[in-house]
C-alpha cells in the first residue's frame, strides 16, 4: 500500500517517470528471478555444509 501511495505521489509530481516505472518494474522482476534461485541454492548448499560439520557434535550429544 505504501508503494502504491508513493507511486501516486510520483505520478502527480512527474508522470513520465511514473509510467516508465510501471513499464520497467516487471522487467526488473523477471531479471531478478534467476538471482533469487541462485541465492536459494547457495543457502541450501551452505546449510548442508553446516549440517555435515556439526554432525559429530550432534552425535556426541552436544546441546546447543
Amino acid at each position: 500500500m505504501i508503494s502504491f501511495i508513493g507511486w501516486l505521489i510520483l505520478f502527480i509530481l512527474c508522470w513520465p517517470i511514473a509510467l516508465l516505472a510501471l513499464v520497467v518494474w516487471p522487467i526488473v522482476w523477471l531479471i531478478s528471478i534467476p538471482l533469487r534461485l541462485i541465492g536459494i541454492g547457495v543457502g541450501a548448499a551452505l546449510a548442508l555444509i553446516r549440517a555435515v560439520l556439526f554432525l559429530p557434535a550432534r552425535v556426541l550429544g552436544h546441546r546447543g
